[in-house]
């Protein structure tokens, strides 16, 4: 793994990133296809993203001319929106967030460059030289689930049933759901598949599990068809801890949360964003993993559920809410 100096430095040092862009370079174009809705904290990320591109000299406006598109996980929408940006924007450059937003634009063209944030392994054949038109900022390993199925066991000691409830649309929910399932006998559990396909069946689901003993939860995504809120006040409504893998659940009144933090990639991408507008082929810059990690845990979600938060987690939380 490499850290933010080290990143730079790969790709020729901080003296190849001047501050402005030539006055008579031509205006170039950017589309952006962000997988959620535009509300916080991903308005926020994005803006981190803009910030970094100002101070690489690119100006909304003046040499740069920026398009939107939020798809709140809707998959046909989502299709829509990349189908657009190929065929009536035109962008120089695409920036996609999610797997479903890269496959839906890899279908749409294979030569527009794309920059990717949070995506699964899997999209490049070699990771240090991606090839073809694309390249970005991957999601950890799968191996992570392993991790989190681990967590959710130290918070509650008891637990011998772990439920993996994933979204079976999602490409890289098969993935995550095989690494949990590996992870599961060395930590003395048994591993249950929970695939949720809607709103009433996510209701059902979380009931079927509430009637197993000593079982714990796994959520590899937020699920945007659902909303956080609605998917915390059902855990909490059947009184089943869980652990998730995005950290504004836990803001919201969610157990627990581990995974990377995606401000790393938002503050990367502008250095790749801007060597490719410039004519580096994107195929030539090596796939980033993340290399920080962050451990939420919500105090006063586990006082209502009855569970005394080990002192190890504690000591070992970047942040806990009280």
């Amino acid at each position: 793994m490499t850290n933010r100096r080290e990143f730079i430095t790969l790709l020729g040092g901080a003296a190849a990133w001047p501050l402005a862009v030539s006055a008579q370079q031509a205006k170039k174009r950017l589309g952006v296809l962000m997988s959620r809705a535009k509300t916080e904290p991903w308005k926020s990320q994005l803006m981190i993203f803009t910030q970094g591109m100002r101070k690489l000299g690119w100006i909304e406006g003046q040499n740069l001319e920026t398009v939107e598109r939020w798809s709140a996980g809707d998959l046909t929408r989502t299709e829509d929106y990349a189908t657009d940006f190929v065929d009536m924007f035109k962008p120089d450059v695409l920036l996609s967030q999610s797997s479903a937003n890269l496959a839906a634009l890899q279908r749409a063209t294979s030569t527009i460059p794309i920059v990717f944030l949070s995506v699964e392994q899997g999209f490049v054949p070699n990771l240090a030289h991606p090839g073809g038109n694309i390249t970005g900022f991957g999601n950890p390993e799968f191996s992570i689930a392993g991790k989190l199925a681990d967590l959710i066991k130290q918070m509650v000691p008891s637990i011998t049933r772990v439920a993996f409830v994933f979204p079976p649309e999602e490409p890289q929910s098969r993935l995550f759901l095989r690494a949990v399932e590996a992870a599961a006998p060395a930590l003395g559990v048994d591993m249950m598949a929970a695939p949720v396909h809607s709103t009433v069946e996510f209701e059902a689901t979380l009931a079927r599990l509430a009637g197993e003993p000593n079982i714990g939860l796994i959520f590899s995504s937020t699920f945007p068809s659902l909303g956080v809120k609605l998917i915390v006040e059902t855990v909490a409504r059947y009184r089943l801890p869980a652990i998730y893998v995005e950290e504004t659940v836990t803001t919201e009144g969610g157990l627990m949360h581990y995974f990377n933090d995606p401000s790393e990639a938002f503050r990367l991408a502008p250095f790749y964003v801007d060597r490719i507008l410039k004519g580096t082929k994107p195929g030539d810059l090596p796939v980033h993993l993340p290399t920080k990690f962050k451990l939420t845990i919500n105090r006063k979600t586990a006082t209502a559920l009855g569970i005394e938060v080990p002192l190890g987690l504690l000591v070992t939380a970047d942040e806990v809410i009280e």
